[in-house]
């Protein structure tokens, strides 16, 4: 059958290599070697050096192209390796624009590193179509989406900015990690290359760092290649292998993690200690509209606010349930606080204007039951001041 007309549950187990040609293993070996024998020397041979290509990464790459429906793709050793090939490669005199509610790690690497190689850029209202249009320059050369963002899910227009782009003969780039290739698609909308950090969902046991990029332009991945040999970030073949066993569970992992998000986030938006909830799966979240047109779910990541530090001290020392950790995407439940973890490089000023403040708390849902796990926040909700602390209320 022909991989387009599968589904995507087909897709997930034979989008790539599912048996080792030589073998007939139900499962792609780990191929654990930095060199390969050239026994046709001095002809060619697809894989001389790991660092160059390896069968097992190759295997997670032609997977993921798969289920991205791209052409080309490439395996990072983390999610900022694959941020960082793409980004480095823009030029001395480029310009970029960004959204404000970005990833940590990626503010870091534009603010500290950008300067270093004379490359511009400008944040902007990622809700604001018109915000991104000004901030076009004559030397801008390319876009760079977060949506949903992390950590307070806000929702970027994909076909807007895309649009927009084409305009001005832009180059696009999403971190599509908080929907996976399960819940959002963006080459679909036209955008250029798409990132995850397969560390998170793709993963989603809490056991690998990983970076993916996908594209359909031969150029851009060429240029990939080049640069990930250069650099040496390529992923190892062990951790290749686990997230091609990851990859497989994805889909339903990932539909018991939205269950999971959505009636989490509903209960608590009723809670009397719980200041905010931010979900596009709520009916109130702003951009809800603008995220089902380009994504088939709320996700499994949900964030709220318990109005200061001391809370969040309170909350997460009753927890039981969830682990308090950096990171999200795993089979467990994960709570994390941004503003000391994924966002603590970002300037305090900066952090507060963009709302990431004392009081956050993101939550990834896993896979338990949401009984149980509604149970264990509001046992440790219980202990959380009301009053001294918290401000008022915004529903």
């Amino acid at each position: 059958m022909e991989m387009k007309k599968m589904e995507l549950d087909t897709k997930l187990i034979h989008g790539g290599p599912l048996t080792d040609l030589h073998t007939g293993s139900s499962s792609v070996p780990i191929y654990q070697a930095s060199t390969f024998h050239q026994a046709q020397f001095p002809e060619s041979q697809e894989f001389t050096y790991t660092r160059f290509g390896n069968p097992t990464r190759k295997a997670l790459e032609e997977t993921i192209s798969c289920l991205e429906f791209a052409k080309y793709s490439y395996a990072f050793a983390s999610g900022m390796a694959a941020i960082s090939a793409v980004l480095l490669n823009f030029s001395q005199g480029d310009h970029v624009v960004l959204p404000k509610d970005i990833y940590g790690g990626a503010y870091q690497l534009v603010t500290e590193m950008f300067p270093r190689y004379g490359i511009e850029y400008t944040f902007v209202d990622e809700t604001d179509l018109n915000a991104w249009k000004k901030a076009i320059k004559g030397n801008t050369k390319g876009i760079y989406i977060e949506t949903p963002s992390n950590p307070l899910l806000t929702v970027t227009d994909i076909r807007g900015v895309v649009k927009l782009a084409k305009k001005y003969n832009l180059l696009t780039i999403i971190d599509n990690t908080f929907m996976t290739p399960i819940f959002q698609n963006p080459i679909k909308f036209g955008v250029d290359i798409v990132i995850h950090s397969a560390t998170k969902f793709i993963n989603g046991h809490s056991d690998v760092t990983a970076g993916l990029v996908v594209t359909n332009d031969q150029e851009i991945a060429e240029t990939l290649f080049k640069t990930q040999k250069m650099l040496g970030s390529m992923l190892p073949p062990y951790d290749c292998w686990l997230i091609l066993r990851g990859i497989k569970t994805m889909k339903i992992r990932m539909e018991k993690e939205v269950e999971n998000a959505v009636f989490i986030a509903k209960e608590l938006q009723k809670h009397s200690k719980v200041k905010a909830v931010y979900y596009p799966g709520l009916e109130n979240h702003n951009g809800r509209e603008i995220h089902f047109s380009q994504a088939s779910s709320g996700g499994a990541v949900l964030t709220f606010d318990l109005g200061s530090y001391e809370n969040v001290k309170d909350f997460f020392a009753h927890v039981s349930i969830p682990i308090v950790a950096v990171s999200l995407g795993g089979v467990e439940s994960i709570l994390s606080y941004p503003y000391t973890m994924s966002h603590a490089v970002i300037p305090e000023k900066e952090r507060f204007e963009l709302g990431v403040t004392e009081g956050l708390v993101r939550l990834s849902c896993g896979i338990e039951d949401k009984n149980d796990l509604l149970k264990d926040l509001c046992k440790a909700l219980d202990h959380v001041k009301s009053g001294e602390y918290l401000t008022e209320k915004i529903l």
